[in-house]
């Protein structure tokens, strides 16, 4: 993927994700309000904030998100495969902050895991990719210095700097792993569409799901809070993300 095409892509699905999605009525309202048109500005207001109330609304945030963290399951440690791929996430590159800091709470996550897994599995491989962003070193660096400082030998390690999304990357390890099979760590949220990816370019998945957000004990008397809104943002991303892999696909 070109980086006008990237970037295209991200700030497209910033306006259908419920922040932007939120921001853009909020626009309308104010532009037709400045045009006059009273029942359209009205209509615009009232939808941001209802779609604020229910993001917000913690029992439908954790809807959103345990319909997609459900549907694949956590890694049993007894599967056997000699690739374990680890999807990128986020870094800084702020020298001020140690490792554990730089990557990407998201991220750092989804290596632990990966390190358990390999750790359980002689002879595996830890694949990290993940591309620079605005950064001078790979997120796939980063992840792999992350697993080196929790006893990863180097030579147990392939890294992927290119891939910029979850397609690349899994174009990349289908180049490595061939016909073999594959565990995939990534945050249980993004698993369901990962799989798909990875399984669209051939390769036999492994569900090694983590980085969990849902939550069993549901308190509907819940306030308000930004922690719900989070979690409601994450799962719209992947809906987004599933509805135009299978748009794509036709």
């Amino acid at each position: 993927m070109n980086e006008f095409g990237f970037f295209l892509k991200k700030w497209v699905s910033f306006f259908v994700e419920p922040y932007g999605m939120i921001l853009l009525l909020f626009i309308f309202w104010y532009l037709f309000l400045q045009m006059k048109k009273k029942e359209l500005s009205k209509a615009s207001l009232y939808l941001g904030f209802i779609l604020m109330f229910l993001f917000s609304y913690p029992p439908f945030a954790n809807f959103l998100i345990a319909n997609l963290e459900n549907m694949q399951t956590k890694y049993d440690y007894k599967q056997e495969a000699k690739y374990i791929h680890v999807l990128g996430s986020g870094h800084n590159t702020d020298s001020l902050q140690p490792l554990s800091s730089q990557v990407k709470a998201t991220g750092l996550t989804r290596v632990v895991e990966g390190v358990i897994i390999h750790k359980h599995l002689q002879g595996s491989k830890l694949i990290f990719t993940g591309y620079k962003g605005k950064t001078n070193i790979s997120n796939a660096q980063m992840h792999a210095k992350m697993a080196m400082e929790l006893g990863v030998k180097k030579e147990d390690i392939i890294i992927g700097d290119s891939p910029k999304d979850t397609k690349e990357e899994a174009l990349f390890s289908k180049n490595i792993v061939k016909n073999s099979k594959l565990i995939l760590v990534t945050s249980a949220s993004h698993m369901p569409r990962s799989i798909k990816l990875f399984k669209s370019v051939g390769i036999d998945v492994i569900s090694a799901s983590t980085d969990f957000h849902k939550r069993v004990d549901v308190n509907y008397f819940k306030v308000l809070n930004l922690e719900a809104f989070y979690k409601s943002q994450l799962a719209m991303h992947e809906y987004y993300g599933i509805l135009w892999n299978k748009l794509r696909s036709k």
